[in-house]
């Protein structure tokens, strides 16, 4: 998918996969997932990460993937996988790059980070409590970039929902060192790669107190992009 910003130039939405690879270049946490072209590599995926696992349809621009009926959870067997294929492939649109095989990561605090370009204060670094309030809550902050560590901490104590950063319905509190690196590591993104006009990381999924990037999106211009 590419659309014009306000400026007129071309922006071209990368896949999922993309997009996390690109964030894993920047020590941010990925869940383990593997993108194949045919059911029986999703299949040998399903094995190397391990039931249970989540099949999603993959391809560049392809936003409001469970609308569309072409995100299945919680799969836990190889008969399940092939269904499961068969369906999404059926669903989604011809043109997409495959279908992602990804852990099922499960966790009962969700944030959402990202970054975004201001015409004035350029890249700036976002911090918020995710989930299904999100959009009621929208309790985000946010940063010019570049960050330092210290301003990452300050990020977290002021959101109105830093409770649950904490010890949380017997599930350990977030780990803000690694927090604190997703963060920074989309602080130098945005100023390494002029590029890059968004990144959205929604969900960031806290497990066993661990912040894990599930999906995500970075949308650059194209005419820059590599």
């Amino acid at each position: 998918m590419k659309r014009s910003d306000d400026k007129g130039d071309m922006c071209q939405t990368l896949s999922e996969y993309e997009s996390k690879q690109r964030l894993a270049q920047y020590d941010i946490p990925i869940v383990n997932e593997e993108l194949v072209t045919s059911v029986d590599d999703a299949l040998d995926a399903a094995h190397r990460i391990g039931y249970p696992v989540v099949l999603k349809a993959c391809g560049p621009g392809l936003a409001h993937k469970t609308e569309l009926g072409v995100v299945e959870l919680n799969i836990d067997d190889d008969s399940s996988v092939k269904e499961a294929h068969e369906r999404i492939v059926q669903r989604a649109p011809k043109d997409i790059d495959g279908v992602l095989v990804q852990e099922m990561v499960q966790g009962k605090r969700e944030l959402i980070c990202g970054l975004t370009r201001d015409d004035q204060f350029g890249p700036c670094v976002m911090l918020g409590v995710g989930g299904i309030f999100v959009e009621a809550v929208r309790d985000v902050v946010f940063r010019v970039a570049p960050i330092e560590p210290r301003d990452a901490l300050d990020m977290m104590d002021e959101l109105k929902g830093r409770a649950l950063l904490g010890e949380f319905r017997g599930e350990k509190a977030v780990d803000r060192e690694v927090l604190s690196r997703i963060l920074l590591g989309l602080s130098r993104m945005g100023v390494a790669e002029p590029e890059v006009s968004s990144v959205d990381i929604n969900p960031l999924v806290v497990r066993d107190g661990t912040p894990i990037a599930v999906d995500a999106l970075v949308v650059a211009e194209s005419s820059r992009l590599t």
